[in-house]
């Protein structure tokens, strides 16, 4: 009985260490995404278990496209270069990370307090897209997060930008 104690008043105090049952968020940066980086092979990505399998890409890009799926905890893709080996050129995200504590679901105006020099862009909400906020190099950069205009959140993130496949 005091042993079940003991370790109920220590894993409340915070010292002895109990696993945690949801993952924290992976970190965008202007590199890639938690371990994802751009520039990485689609070997070392899926040895790592990190993507799933090599699939074809986008059809308007060619038939040599690829790309393959993130791996939970991340939510979204990979796109590679046209060459062997096929390196990562453009990861998208539709969830389980944050840049700077902005994830999916965020409106513009949170997107533009963490990043005060954000560009909005609402060009592609005349052909049904969404809008675009480009992060420039002096916030962190080479991020773009895809706003719905109808909801005005956040649905999609892109390093170093969305790609357009519809």
């Amino acid at each position: 009985m005091r042993t079940r104690l003991a370790v109920s008043a220590l894993a409340l105090m915070g010292i002895l260490a109990v696993p945690a049952t949801a993952a924290a968020p992976k970190k965008i940066t202007n590199e890639g995404v938690g371990k994802v980086k751009l520039g990485a092979t689609h070997s070392e990505l899926r040895e790592q278990g990190l993507v799933g399998v090599l699939r074809p890409g986008c059809e308007l890009g060619g038939s040599n496209t690829r790309s393959a799926r993130l791996k939970p905890p991340l939510s979204g893709s990979v796109d590679y270069s046209l060459s062997t080996p096929r390196k990562v050129q453009a990861i998208t995200i539709r969830g389980g990370a944050k840049a700077k504590g902005v994830g999916i679901g965020a409106t513009i105006p949170q997107i533009k307090a963490k990043f005060p020099h954000a560009k909005v862009d609402h060009s592609l909400e005349d052909i049904g897209l969404f809008t675009i906020v480009r992060i420039p190099k002096r916030d962190g950069g080479r991020i773009m997060f895809g706003v719905d205009p109808g909801t005005d959140k956040t649905t999609l993130i892109g390093v170093p930008n969305i790609p357009i496949c519809e």
